[in-house]
């Protein structure tokens, strides 16, 4: 042994002489040619390396032949085991000024000490211990593979940004693991991935239905009206339809100059298809034969913000970068898409003018005055930094308008978080392996005339086409570019790769500054820890993080999380998403809720009628038993039953203490551990001075309205 380590350190001090001569080997061996390039000569060595990439491995199994022993340490190729060495300055990689050559065909520079694709061939009066550190980070420096083989319409913008990156696309797949792969449409468009990163949530789609979407505000607005109430009033159809109708009539009775008019969305639908204005229940067109088709009625916003006398809407794109721990990016920049007829209150003269009610691109692209522009302050598609701008020319607060769209998001997503991990679970139990999820979300978003932000609805699968259609001769079409869709879009993908890079997972997530507002995710500048790990050659990342940076400020907010966690605990089957009538008396017994007045009887009772009451607001579902939103209706009633004469938030957090409390000492099934559930943190961190006003114990009972409906609050 003592002889081995003794080569090994003879070998290690002559690599110099040893590169030389494996250099001039590769010159002999290969047929491209070599040329010296001067060490001020900045170079581009990754580019052609996918065309290139059988040769190079040819070549490197040549080369093994040819040299032999003196090419070997422990039976292992040099170049693969030499570090690099470089200098860095303010963050930013200096080549040292060495002489070098470039290898024709391969990508690669052969350098006295540092070489552009991460290897280094000279590492004399190097440890062996420093060649292996540097080894290593040459192996953490290995271009990230994507596998693109199941993307779609973002497929430009996405090849365009791994180009950027310089990282590996696979657009027909790959046999071996890939550090990242980009679906279409679901998570479940490859069905075996065991590792890496998807784009997709599980449950996303379904989760941003229009009427998934309306419950799942609507839940948080029972226990926050106030925080919740940029949501327009919404009503579910069918089984709503009863309610909404005797509602209009009361209201109309009551009153009858009022006009109120309702907006009508299918809950599937997408790109403005289905949908229609009416003032009255009578002109429902989803009522065919004696069945109500799925949809959403929302109240109108008559008064939206007009720029040129146009109605406009904002697409923010938002990423959601983890559940566990929840992060939420928000992009700098978006786009804002305007009407093209000028906008007029509703009467019953212009409610089928789509052109002017509609803010969606795929209806007005096809109308005459569509206007495609170069610019990105003009046309019918601009960018929001555009629309800012204009405003704080006349004065508005543009922070503040952020200030409040950023709260908007956030509050969005953590109503959001608690379905999306049941639905997460369900996929991937904990234990088995498969990948984790991140996923770019398009919010839609209107301004009032009075700046208030409305949400309109959140895109699962937002177009990321940097293109459009242009007719070139009558009937004729042709794919050009749009170059505001390119400015916004291709940094979102790239960053949010970049984002997403295995190297920067493994940083650990920004802690929450504590002091923070709102206001403060608008700067533009990039922090530094935005900076940090991330290429030089590149811009800085439009990507801004606003959780859990400001985790002080709404952590207070998720109390359904936390009734989904125990929920989660008692599902006693992995991959099931509902709750059998054992586990939940085993929830009751084990949480202490049962008593003289509440027996096991009453329980069960009170299972059924949920469990059935829900199981016809989804007729859709295959699957029995007792789904979260239902355990939500049932918490709710169990809080209001122990605490009486409160309002419903407060019922509810003192309910969740009583449960956690028992389940912390429960000694049958202990919980490995406890996320977003401290009831202490979330209470401390809510305003002390607020306090909600007392709700109905109704489940899911949509809001009335009033004569103020349509007024701006």
């Amino acid at each position: 042994m003592s002889d081995h380590y003794e080569r090994v350190k003879i070998e290690l001090q002559q690599m110099k002489e040893v590169e030389n001569e494996a250099a001039a080997d590769v010159v002999q061996l290969s047929t491209a040619s070599v040329s010296p390039v001067p060490a001020d000569v900045s170079f581009t060595a990754r580019r052609d390396q996918s065309k290139s990439s059988i040769n190079g491995r040819s070549r490197s199994k040549s080369r093994s032949k040819a040299d032999g022993h003196e090419r070997q340490v422990n039976g292992k190729q040099l170049p693969d085991l030499t570090p690099q060495k470089s200098d860095y300055s303010q963050g930013q990689s200096r080549v040292i000024n060495e002489p070098n050559l470039h290898i024709k065909g391969t990508a690669r520079l052969l350098k006295g000490k540092t070489a552009a694709n991460g290897h280094v061939e000279s590492c004399q009066r190097q440890t062996d211990v420093k060649c292996e550190h540097h080894g290593k980070e040459a192996k953490k420096r290995r271009a990230v593979t994507v596998d693109t083989s199941k993307a779609k319409t973002s497929l430009e913008a996405l090849k365009m940004s791994i180009r950027q990156l310089k990282w590996k696309e696979f657009p027909m797949g790959r046999r071996t693991a890939c550090d990242i792969y980009w679906h279409g449409v679901s998570f479940h468009d490859n069905e075996n991935i065991m590792s890496g990163q998807v784009n997709k949530f599980p449950g996303m789609i379904e989760m941003l239905r229009k009427i998934n979407l309306s419950r799942a505000v609507r839940t948080m607005q029972e226990l926050f009206p106030e925080e919740y109430n940029f949501y327009p009033r919404s009503w579910i159809l069918p089984e709503e339809y009863q309610l909404f109708s005797s509602q209009i009539r009361l209201l109309k009775d009551n009153d009858s100059t009022l006009k109120h008019t309702f907006i009508v969305k299918p809950d599937s639908g997408s790109q403005g298809d289905g949908i229609y204005l009416i003032r009255d229940p009578a002109d429902l067109r989803v009522i065919s034969g004696s069945q109500i088709k799925q949809a959403v009625v929302q109240e109108y916003i008559q008064k939206p913000l007009l720029i040129d006398k146009l109605k406009f809407d904002i697409r923010l794109y938002v990423l959601v970068r983890s559940l566990e721990p929840l992060e939420i990016y928000i992009a700098k920049e978006g786009l804002s898409r305007f009407c093209t007829e000028p906008y007029q209150e509703p009467s019953q003269k212009n409610l089928s003018h789509v052109f002017m009610h509609l803010t969606n691109y795929s209806l007005n692209v096809h109308s005459g005055n569509f206007v495609h522009s170069d610019s990105c302050s003009t046309g019918s598609k601009r960018t929001f930094s555009s629309v800012l701008y204009r405003l704080a020319s006349k004065g508005v607060d543009i922070k503040k308008v952020w200030s409040d769209i950023i709260a908007l998001v956030i509050k969005t997503v953590i109503a959001l978080v608690p379905e999306l991990k049941v639905y997460y679970q369900a996929d991937i139990p904990l234990g088995k392996p498969g990948p984790t999820c991140f996923q770019i979300l398009g919010f839609d978003i209107l301004l009032m005339k009075n700046l208030k932000p409305v949400l309109l609805e959140v895109n699962a699968n937002p177009s990321m086409r940097i293109e459009h259609e242009q007719e070139v001769s009558p009937g004729v079409f042709e794919y050009v570019p749009s170059p505001v869709d390119e400015e916004v879009k291709v940094g979102v993908i790239r960053d949010t790769l970049r984002l997403m890079d295995p190297a920067q997972r493994k940083q650990h997530v920004t802690s929450s500054t504590g002091g923070g507002s709102p206001e403060e995710a608008i700067v533009v500048e990039t922090g530094s820890d935005e900076k940090e790990g991330l290429a030089d050659s590149l811009p800085s990342l439009c990507l801004k993080q606003v959780f859990p940076k400001y985790t002080k400020q709404f952590n207070y907010l998720r109390v359904v999380e936390r009734i989904a966690t125990i929920f989660l605990r008692f599902l006693g089957v992995k991959g099931t998403m509902r709750l059998g009538p054992t586990s939940f008396r085993t929830f009751i017994r084990n949480c202490k809720l049962s008593n003289s007045s509440f027996s096991m009887a009453s329980v069960d009772i009170l299972y059924i009628d949920i469990t059935r009451r829900w199981a016809g607001m989804v007729p859709d579902s295959k699957e029995a038993g007792m789904c979260l939103q239902a355990f939500t209706a049932a918490f709710f009633y169990l809080a209001a039953r122990r605490f009486k004469a409160l309002p419903l938030r407060e019922q509810v957090l003192l309910l969740l203490e009583v449960c956690e409390g028992a389940l912390e000492g429960h000694s049958e099934k202990p919980r490995p551990h406890r996320s977003h559930t401290n009831p202490a943190s979330s209470q401390s961190s809510a305003p002390i001075t607020f306090s909600s006003p007392a709700l109905t114990r109704r489940r899911h009972r949509p809001p009335q309205l009033s004569a103020k409906a349509n007024t701006e609050n």
